[in-house]
């Protein structure tokens, strides 16, 4: 298990907020193209609100690296940041996990394809997604920190303005735009 503390920027030109980062020192570690599969079944509510399990198909384009991970995200109450416990497990064969997965009656499987952009910046990663037009039409860029007081730190290095800063998940954002 590992604990992740997160924010979403949104409504910012990230591609700004890129060479900002970069000139201050930010390190690539990895451009991915991923597609990401939410799984949930139409028989039961196991997965408590705003936590997920996920299937994701990596491929690190810098590294030549293909991964295949199964997570389970469990939300942890906080209001300032996302924090999760994220479980994940690497597995060879997509098409089996989901067949395991369906006779378990998870039978709703909804796709996601992202490009990520990664770096490593005053000992947080910042991870800059572009879905695709369906998923989530818009780019933004996450922060993932070890603590609370880098957070900040990076906010301000970054010229980040507060009100863009988000704690919402994928999934409750793209419910926002089907409401709007």
């Amino acid at each position: 298990m590992e604990q992740e503390l997160e924010v979403k920027i949104l409504n910012e030109d990230i591609e700004k907020i890129k060479k900002r980062a970069i000139a201050l020192g930010a390190k690539k570690i990895a451009h991915e193209k991923q597609i990401n599969t939410v799984i949930s079944s139409s028989s039961f509510d196991l997965i408590e609100e705003d936590s997920y399990l996920r299937i994701r198909q990596l491929k690190d384009l810098d590294n030549n690296i293909s991964k295949n991970q199964l997570t389970f995200k469990k939300k942890i109450q906080n209001d300032t940041v996302r924090e999760n416990y994220e479980y994940t497990v690497e597995f060879d064969h997509v098409d089996r996990m989901k067949e395991i997965l369906k006779n378990l009656q998870f039978d709703q499987m909804h796709e996601g394809f992202k490009e990520r952009y990664s770096y490593e910046f005053q000992g947080a990663r910042l991870d800059f997604d572009y879905w695709d037009e369906k998923t989530y039409p818009y780019p933004y860029m996450e922060i993932e920190v070890k603590n609370q007081k880098d957070l900040k730190e990076i906010i301000e290095l970054l010229e980040i303005s507060e009100e863009n800063i988000s704690t919402k998940s994928i999934t409750q954002l793209q419910q926002e735009l089907k409401e709007r």
